[in-house]
């Protein structure tokens, strides 16, 4: 069966959509789904996947870089977000980034962005390695604009003093900011430790900054300020407050999971809640669902998180 055949055939199958909700298949032809995107549509959010959500896989080499499209399109996700770790020497290959095009498109998948890491710290002390840094990000902002992602997403790290930190975090996101305006790229912060998981400290940030390619990149669960060695939170920010403190700087968010309980909820954070303020803020893109659990296998985390973004997306609605 053709692949227009049979995704026409399964629009038509409650089965076939009922736990994905949402999925319009963007890429396809436009009228293939009884002429109209139902899905996409149905809430104010779309669904993306963060490809963290296969780190485990892909750092075993189970699942290829390459894959991921097919992998979220089997989710019935619209969007992708990839980890530059993933592919962390092809920024400045054209065929490889070429590849990852044609596999999306294949798939029906929207390049939605590129979350960047190990480029170096935008908030250290030392001048000369912050500025480092700031160039670090250029080929990922080139890379992103040529995979027709919207965004990237940045670390705001290396700060020591408070007060400092938020004057070297302004000046390196607007020197990266400009730089990604002329490739029409977004600058994104995560709240990923440290000053960045403190709303206040981020507000300070964003409050100065002037670019409006610059924002925050919401995450649900990250806002352990301060860890031990072995990776237990000694430190934590309330992620209620930290949201809201974040989401009026969004251009997007990332719906953070890691276990779930027998009715199908987050058992560390109110989706519900979290996905009010969200909408409440007048936000409508994409909700990259990045699953970080242990207690079940990747997929079957990836599809609880989905389900449930689908259930709470038809409270909200």
């Amino acid at each position: 069966m053709k692949r227009r055949d049979f995704i026409l055939k399964a629009s038509q199958s409650s089965l076939a959509f009922s736990a994905l909700g949402l999925c319009a298949f963007n890429g396809f032809e436009k009228n293939r789904i009884l002429e109209e995107d139902v899905f996409s549509n149905e809430f104010f959010f779309k669904i993306s996947l963060a490809q963290w959500s296969f780190h485990r896989s892909l750092q075993s080499g189970v699942m290829d870089h390459l894959d991921f499209a097919a992998k979220a399109r089997s989710f019935g996700c619209e969007g992708i977000e990839y980890v530059n770790g993933f592919f962390k020497n092809k920024a400045k290959d054209m065929a490889y980034l070429k590849e990852m095009n044609v596999r999306a498109n294949s798939e029906g998948q929207q390049n939605v962005l590129i979350m960047v890491d190990g480029e170096g710290n935008m908030a250290d002390v030392d001048n000369k390695k912050r500025l480092k840094a700031v160039k670090n990000h250029f080929k990922w902002v080139e890379a992103a604009h040529f995979l027709g992602c919207h965004a990237i997403r940045v670390n705001l790290a290396g700060g020591i003093d408070k007060a400092d930190a938020v004057k070297a975090g302004v000046d390196s996101l607007t020197k990266l900011s400009e730089f990604a305006k002329g490739s029409n790229i977004n600058v994104l912060v995560e709240n990923h430790g440290g000053f960045s998981s403190n709303g206040e400290w981020m507000t300070k940030v964003f409050s100065q900054i002037k670019n409006e390619n610059c924002g925050t990149l919401p995450d649900f669960g990250n806002f352990c300020i301060k860890k031990d060695k072995d990776r237990n939170c000694l430190e934590a920010y309330d992620k209620y407050k930290g949201m809201k403190e974040l989401l009026p700087f969004a251009k997007a968010v990332s719906a953070k999971s890691y276990d779930f309980d027998v009715e199908g909820n987050e058992t560390t954070i109110d989706y519900l809640k979290v996905m009010k303020m969200v909408k409440d803020v007048g936000y409508k893109g994409f909700v990259g669902i990045e699953f970080e659990g242990h207690g079940m296998t990747e997929a079957a985390g990836i599809k609880a998180t989905r389900d449930l973004l689908t259930k709470v997306g038809k409270q909200l609605s």
